[in-house]
């Protein structure tokens, strides 16, 4: 009998829970494709006569994928746009102060101008009432 038919026994069944994670991974990856995307690709790869200096960036272009190259320019245009979207938020949250000073300043002329108009009113009737 084995020194330890627990430890035995949870072993095989940690095997097997691997097992099984590994085969649906596999039939997963089979369903979606990607198995046999892979596969011609790199059957491509290999009946190159001339390989490539680089296995990945070839891989990477069969699936789809951009050059180094283009992978740089991209991120470097990235880099502009983000600049640029920096800067017009920037000058958009400045635009949304200057117009709050704006309507600021236009309801205290409001204000003003109401109580100007109060006062000639008062003043009036303080004159008729002079006069009577």
């Amino acid at each position: 009998m084995p020194p330890f038919p627990v430890l035995n026994s949870l072993i095989w069944c940690f095997g097997q829970e691997k097992e099984a994670k590994k085969e649906g991974f596999r039939k997963y990856l089979e369903a979606s494709g990607v198995l046999d995307a892979l596969t011609k690709v790199l059957v491509a790869l290999y009946e190159q006569n001339d390989k490539p200096s680089s296995a990945l960036e070839f891989v990477q272009q069969k699936l789809g994928g951009p050059s180094l190259s283009e992978y740089e320019k991209l991120q470097a245009e990235l880099s502009e746009l983000q600049i640029r979207y920096n800067e017009l938020i920037k000058e958009n949250q400045e635009r949304c102060r200057e117009l709050e000073e704006l309507k600021h300043t236009q309801v205290e002329a409001s204000a003003n101008k109401e109580l100007d108009v109060g006062n000639t009113h008062d003043e009036e009737l303080n004159t008729d009432v002079v006069k009577c």
